[in-house]
């Protein structure tokens, strides 16, 4: 009798673990999806591109298949044709810094090497929405951080000449991805990596969000 005690008690003891365990692991797995789903919101970004956790590029934190042009009016194209990948496709100039960097069409490291990358997934320089710009942070930005609030960013392409004035300075982690947001209109965001002067991949990213404040286009002939 008193076996029988014993034994009903523990498979009772077992049940009750099973049970606690189970309900631990479904709440967990629940406040998993939602935050996932939530973040997948907010973000814009796909199921399978969360599973997939594709590349990121290490200096302009993009992902490969990200695209700003989506949706993109005819009338809102200021070029009628897309670069090819390593194209020079312009040059920005940092009145601050006095610098001129030549903007080649991609941000692999054949494009980061020669200049300041254009992204090729977001728009081109002066269209409507955002145009990402990246570059090494011991190069061609090394002198990046002293560019602040009201500076001017001054992108000329064969569309013309356009002059933006940042709004915020941002540094956030390397995998953050509001970065690479829409932007209702006309926007410059220039990525490289922080600490400028860390020892080794950084941690995070510096980045500048600047807005068009005035534009000169080249007549077409």
């Amino acid at each position: 009798m008193l076996k029988s005690k014993k034994l009903i008690t523990y498979s009772f003891l077992l049940l009750s673990m099973i049970l606690l365990i189970g309900g631990a692991w479904f709440t967990t797995t629940s406040v998993y999806t939602f935050v996932k789903g939530y973040f997948l919101y907010q973000t814009g970004v796909s199921t399978a591109e969360s599973l997939n956790e594709e590349k990121v590029n290490s200096d302009s934190n993009v992902p490969s298949d990200y695209s700003g042009k989506v949706g993109m009016k005819e009338s809102e194209r200021l070029y009628p044709d897309q670069p090819d990948q390593g194209d020079l496709i312009g040059e920005l100039y940092i009145p601050k810094l006095e610098a001129a960097i030549p903007i080649y069409h991609g941000t692999d490291e054949d494009e980061l090497e020669k200049g300041v990358g254009h992204f090729a997934g977001s728009v081109l320089p002066g269209e409507a929405d955002n145009s990402i710009l990246s570059g090494h942070r011991d190069t061609v930005f090394r002198e990046l951080g002293e560019i602040g609030m009201n500076d001017l960013l001054i992108v000329t392409t064969a569309a013309g000449e356009f002059t933006y004035k940042v709004r915020k300075v941002r540094i956030v982690d390397e995998d953050d991805r509001t970065v690479i947001v829409p932007k209702p209109k006309a926007t410059l965001t220039l990525t490289t990596c922080y600490p400028f002067h860390f020892s080794g991949p950084a941690p995070q990213r510096f980045i500048l969000v600047a807005d068009l404040r005035g534009e000169k286009l080249t007549k077409k002939e």
